[in-house]
């Protein structure tokens, strides 16, 4: 049978809207049900309180629980893997890490390509990590630490918060760019290795801000450097190292991430309401008391930055030859 070519056409219209009025209907009813917040952390460390204080916002936001849920274990490798085994559809959110790019090279082999197998939603924050001595190391500046430690071979101690740690890698980095021989303490965590510096029984420590700043206000600790390309306005009179060592920046990323065939609908509407919560004045104001430097991205922006961030901790794990704990 002939269609008379008007209703055709009519029909054919209707047909092409059909995929895009399907989208939009999917993303309006995202999400359906609570969504889980992995973090492949303990409570109380710096991500599972940034995964708190925006999920919480998100919340409200989506009209549904955001449920943090805390999976450490592998260096948060047991998160990842969770996530990239959940269904596609946005209910299973990760709390990616610098971890995620340092573990690329640290581990021989991973049940999943971190790159491939995640689809970045969001970055949401820097955070600095910082440079800082026992005061009784006598040294107030970089120029003079790094003059210190070569004129002392081998009775520097650098603390780190175990293997490919950010705290172990961005202190590779300095090794690398500032030619020093430091003697390395792994510890299984951070708040041993600052009990320890704190107590004089290492020397340096490049320790997350959030962990370290009342220690430094305090005057407990003394902070040489932040490590991030530009000053921290939580530590606003401390230099940068790449003040001293052009070129340097090594620092903690935060984002969300998701298993790779989420719809991008979904993908977009979890972009936007995250941008919305680091426009909102309590979150900004939240997240700035904290040391973060807010960073919010597109998914491609995020994606891109991340495979940078694999591509430089990997030359740094392979220069200082660490190995899982």
């Amino acid at each position: 049978m002939n269609l008379p070519r008007r209703k055709f056409l009519h029909l054919a219209a209707g047909a092409a809207v059909l995929p895009v009025v399907s989208r939009s209907a999917r993303a309006q009813a995202y999400p359906s049900r609570p969504v889980r917040w992995i973090v492949g952390s303990v409570p109380g460390s710096s991500p599972d309180m940034f995964a708190r204080l925006i999920g919480q916002w998100l919340s409200e936001r989506l009209g549904r629980p955001v449920v943090i849920e805390n999976r450490p274990g592998a260096g948060t490798n047991l998160a990842t893997e969770a996530v990239v085994r959940a269904p596609p559809d946005g209910h299973t959110l990760l709390f990616i890490t610098s971890a995620n790019s340092i573990n690329a090279t640290l581990y021989d082999k991973l049940n999943f390509n971190f790159i491939r197998d995640i689809k970045p939603v969001a970055s949401i924050i820097r955070l600095p990590n910082v440079m800082e001595v026992n005061p009784s190391l006598p040294v107030r500046t970089v120029p003079e630490f790094i003059a210190y430690t070569k004129a002392n071979p081998g009775k520097v101690n650098m603390a780190s918060a175990g293997n490919g740690s950010v705290s172990h890698v961005v202190g590779e980095l300095f090794k690398m760019m500032a030619g020093v021989n430091m003697v390395r303490v792994p510890y299984l965590g951070g708040p041993p290795a600052l009990t320890d510096l704190i107590g004089g029984q290492v020397q340096v420590y490049f320790d997350v801000i959030t962990s370290s700043i009342e220690y430094i206000r305090s005057g407990k600790l003394r902070a040489l450097a932040v490590t991030t390309a530009t000053r921290s306005e939580a530590l606003p009179g401390i230099p940068t190292v790449g003040e001293f060592l052009p070129g340097y920046e090594g620092s903690a990323l935060f984002g969300v991430g998701v298993p790779q065939q989420t719809p991008a609908d979904i993908v977009e509407k979890l972009n936007k309401d995250i941008k919305a919560a680091l426009d909102d004045s309590k979150i900004r104001t939240r997240l700035a008391e904290l040391g973060g430097m807010m960073l919010a991205s597109s998914p491609d922006e995020f994606s891109k930055l991340i495979v940078e961030e694999t591509e430089k901790w990997g030359k740094v794990v392979k220069f200082s030859g660490a190995k899982p704990d």
